[in-house]
């Protein structure tokens, strides 16, 4: 899992790119909200021949279907990030460093991942 804090009032597009890493394998999908809505990150996963499951913004002139079947399965990442966020010290940001606050993210994310494995 690779993480990146960004700002809070930048939009999330614009940390896509500090995410996105060339030792992963080929993006089939990408699914991801309406913040994730540019052209630039869906040429880019069209490109490397994906296809990106992003539902458009209210101002995009071309309104581009979404697959509601594909783009339900974001609901997962979504309970995730909700379970990160159980940890009270990561929901409130108790840390004053941004490496100590990823590297709890790690932690937490660990935790769950063998709570995960335990079941």
């Amino acid at each position: 899992m690779k993480a990146a804090i960004t700002a809070g009032q930048v939009s999330d597009y614009s940390g896509y790119a500090e995410i996105v890493d060339d030792d992963l394998p080929e993006t089939k999908v990408l699914i991801a909200d309406k913040g994730y809505d540019s052209n630039a990150i869906r040429e880019e996963i069209e490109a490397d021949g994906g296809a990106a499951v992003i539902p458009p913004r209210r101002n995009r002139k071309n309104q581009t279907p979404v697959d509601d079947f594909l783009y339900a399965l974001r609901n997962r990442i979504e309970r995730c990030i909700n379970r990160l966020k159980n940890a009270r010290r990561l929901a409130t940001r108790y840390d004053k460093t941004a490496v100590s606050y990823l590297a709890f993210i790690d932690i937490v994310s660990a935790r769950l991942w063998f709570k995960h494995l335990s079941t």
